[in-house]
């Protein structure tokens, strides 16, 4: 029997097996797909810290707590962003590396309802692959097993205990019982159910569904977050199209061509996302349109194609070239703030079972995630 197995393999999964490591402990990671699938490496807009000397700690919390709808838990929050920059900080020493100015200083951008620019990206916008990457260096450095392949199917509860998971071992087809005194879930959401999605195929919920027939409590489950900019067209998927191109000055406009952001939202494009989302719905329904568009080309295309290099390169395979035209865009979902009910400590009501990030709910995230702080929790 081991001391702890981990199951999922993004930014929350690794960071717990990684520390663990430092305990002496007899630990694996066991994960759906490869170890580099999961929504953390398709994360593009960054990862929201306060490090920026035009910040603190109070705005962090305040911008916080307003995005998620009063609904959030002040204590996560407070934890979150507190504990938070000293973790993105020894992401950089771990050889994460995030983009930098001019001037050799780490670049912070702003995304909707930020009050400052508090943003870090990575490669203008493949935020989650780097720290994906950077995360699966440090945890091979450290020898650290990672089994993939393996589906969870159902955790093993006895007497009110965990003493391990059932899994399908995708690779060959069968049936494994994996023993530990204890097991963290950190298999992500379930935005994937939806048929209009950014998520991988793969976050479908597992962890929170097998924890709730294990006897977890599960809440806010019907708060899940439509990312409001999500590719529209023909037969290309619901590809991202980051917040943080209208945090560098993209526009929401109709089929007329009309701006209309100002019609429901003094922050205009950047409001919190749920605004943002119900305002374009309102557009699609009011114009009797599936879409509206995203404009970014009145910026220097040069400035376009190098801070948004995933982004240019995906549209152009559709034959859209972001720097010269509209982008069709609507809401698809994105990230679940719901699912299964942790401490602070990331505790269940299951003895030895622990819950981390979209997988649990500890309250951080409120009714609506704020831009950029699922990658920092």
């Amino acid at each position: 029997m081991r001391d702890c197995i981990v199951i999922g393999s993004g930014v929350a999964g690794l960071r717990a097996a990684i520390e663990l490591n430092t305990l002496n402990l007899d630990i694996a990671i066991y994960t759906k797909d490869s170890a580099k699938e999961s929504n953390t490496n398709y994360a593009q807009g960054g990862i929201a810290v306060c490090l920026s000397k035009d910040d603190n700690f109070d705005l962090h919390i305040k911008d916080t707590l307003v995005a998620g709808a009063g609904l959030c838990n002040k204590k996560s929050v407070e934890i979150l962003v507190k504990e938070g920059a000293d973790r993105v900080k020894e992401l950089i020493n771990w050889g994460c590396k995030f983009d930098k100015n001019e001037n050799g200083e780490l670049n912070f951008t702003r995304e909707a309802a930020h009050s400052v620019n508090r943003v870090l990206h990575a490669n203008g916008d493949a935020t989650g692959a780097e720290i994906e990457r950077a995360l699966l260096s440090k945890a091979h450095t450290e020898n650290i097993e990672i089994n993939e392949h393996y589906r969870l199917l159902d955790l093993i509860v006895e007497n009110k205990k965990i003493v391990g998971a059932k899994f399908h071992n995708l690779q060959n087809n069968t049936l494994e019982y994996i023993y530990a005194k204890s097991v963290i879930l950190a298999t992500g959401g379930y935005a994937a159910i939806y048929k209009h999605t950014t998520n991988p195929s793969i976050t479908t919920g597992d962890g929170i569904a097998s924890a709730f027939l294990a006897g977890c409590t599960v809440e806010d489950m019907e708060f899940v977050q439509f990312h409001p900019t999500a590719l529209n067209y023909k037969k290309a998927p619901s590809f991202l199209l980051s917040e943080s191109m209208r945090g560098e000055g993209a526009i929401l406009i109709n089929d007329k061509g009309e701006r209309f952001m100002e019609k429901y939202s003094k922050h205009l494009e950047l409001a919190p996302r749920d605004i943002v989302a119900r305002s374009i719905f309102s557009e699609m329904q009011n114009n009797l349109k599936d879409h509206v568009y995203l404009d970014i080309s009145h910026l220097d295309s040069d400035f376009v194609r190098k801070r948004f290099p995933t982004i240019y390169n995906e549209c152009l395979k559709y034959g859209l070239d972001i720097t010269k035209e509209p982008i069709p865009v609507s809401p698809a979902a994105h990230y679940t703030m719901g699912g299964i009910k942790t401490d602070v400590n990331c505790k269940t009501n299951i003895n030895g079972l622990f819950a981390c990030g979209e997988c649990a709910c500890n309250g951080v995230h409120g009714a609506n995630r704020l831009a950029s702080n699922s990658m920092l929790e």
